[in-house]
């Protein structure tokens, strides 16, 4: 066994030690009083992060997750992991192929993990790092300081750490997919018998998530960070940057996980449930150009009016004239058809919003305050600098409050719809508006 330093042993120890306390820490903080109760509580809390407890927990509940970098649960989230195949393969594992793909991360790529949602604390431990190196790349090296720094068993610790080691292995058995999974058949060669059905390959593709993170952090970064700010700042003003200005028109964000993004993956958690998705789309042909709302005290009269509006309020009418069972199931249907509307609201703000800015301004448009600085900022921001009048400051507010009034309206006759329904309404437009501002999507 090679000699051990007593240095590196001690700084892993108070790696391991800072870990725990961490844990342990957040736990505590839950966990509010100073009555009996809590107390007990508490000193359970402490016995669960003792390290042998923790590591003793943590190597029984390994095969519960999986280190992954291909993961098959954003396909479906239900799949459990020891009934379908994730893959980790590591970016120089890859062909080089001249697309971009998994093969570009290179060495520094970030590991995710997938299975039970409770064990991803242990992803957490192997993922910290020593220097340049993960726990994981030293438990998988059979790191003899590591050894020493789990436990003074060595046998003991040797066992943990050849648990830890699995974690990139399928717990199948062998590769497989699953029902809710996504397959296709792919004709290996044109001059095969396509009614044979040896003549194709059954495909089966995984969710590259590792790669999909490193472009939600580049996005991000060339989006919301300093630097790309410093960049557009300079640019707009005609100085130099070193820094270029990306932009991403069109850009789309794919929801995955739904409230529990945790339950798909730890990166796709981290991303709170965001994965990009760059336009790819032909030119739109409008037959008509977009006009600025003139004319009329609400945009929610003109937005009443598209087709895919009518058709969503005549469906929830209708769902709601059924008199469905008031149950999680009918709630979660109304909840998906207003989340619908509110997509369409999205839509029509993000026309109105691509004209000249300033449109607003004009003596036609009787927009109230909020609606003009929601579908024309620039020019609302504009207009208030030179006369030297303050921001609206409730604008998200205000226009989920007129939604939800609109909405009501539509619903009263033959419905009643009263104050619970408005605040319903209002509340599912709002989360939306200020999910938005979060993102840097809109800065009202």
């Amino acid at each position: 066994m090679p000699n051990q330093d007593p240095q590196r042993v001690n700084e892993l120890r108070t790696l391991i030690a800072d870990f725990l306390k961490r844990r342990l820490d957040i736990r505590l903080e839950k966990i509010k009083g100073d009555d009996e109760k809590a107390i007990a509580e508490q000193k359970k809390e402490h016995d669960r992060f003792e390290k042998n407890t923790w590591f003793e927990s943590a190597a029984q509940r390994t095969r519960q997750i999986q280190l992954v970098t291909h993961v098959l649960k954003a396909t479906y989230p239900d799949i459990k992991i020891n009934l379908a195949t994730n893959l980790y393969a590591s970016p120089r594992s890859l062909h080089p192929y001249e697309l971009v793909g998994s093969h570009v991360l290179g060495d520094h790529f970030d590991n995710d993990a997938t299975g039970n949602a409770a064990a991803l604390d242990i992803y957490d431990f192997l993922t910290q790092r020593y220097g340049e190196r993960t726990i994981l790349e030293l438990v998988r090296d059979r790191d003899t300081d590591l050894n020493l720094a789990l436990s003074n068993d060595k046998n003991l610790a040797s066992r943990w750490m050849q648990i830890f080691s699995e974690i990139v292995e399928s717990p199948c058995s062998r590769l497989t997919s699953h029902t809710f999974a996504k397959q296709f058949y792919w004709l290996i060669d044109n001059e095969l018998d396509p009614h044979d059905d040896a003549s194709f390959h059954l495909l089966a593709p995984l969710y590259a998530s590792s790669l999909a993170h490193r472009v939600y952090l580049r996005i991000q970064d060339d989006r919301f960070s300093e630097g790309a700010n410093a960049a557009r700042k300079a640019k707009k003003e005609g100085a130099f940057s070193d820094r270029p200005v990306c932009e991403y028109p069109q850009l789309a964000i794919q929801k995955i996980g739904g409230t529990k993004p945790q339950n798909i993956s730890q990166l796709n958690s981290e991303r709170g449930g965001n994965n990009f998705l760059l336009a790819s789309l032909p030119p739109l042909w409008r037959s008509v150009d977009i006009k600025p709302l003139l004319g009329t005290d609400s945009m929610f009269d003109r937005y009443g009016w598209r087709p895919e509006v009518k058709k969503l309020v005549r469906t929830l009418l209708a769902f709601f004239k059924s008199d469905p069972a008031r149950n999680l199931d009918t709630r979660e249907r109304r909840d998906e058809l207003v989340n619908d509307l509110i997509d369409e609201f999205w839509q029509f703000s993000a026309e109105l919003q691509s004209l000249e800015p300033g449109w607003s301004q004009v003596r036609e448009c009787h927009l109230g305050g909020a609606e003009k600085h929601w579908l024309d900022p620039d020019g609302v921001v504009q207009s208030c600098t030179e006369s030297g009048l303050p921001l609206p400051t409730d604008t998200l507010e205000n226009v989920s409050r007129n939604f939800a009034n609109w909405l009501n309206h539509q619903l009263r006759d033959p419905l009643a719809m009263g104050d619970p329904e408005f605040m319903h309404w209002r509340k599912l437009m709002l989360e939306q508006l200020k999910e938005e501002e979060r993102e840097g999507r809109h800065d009202n």
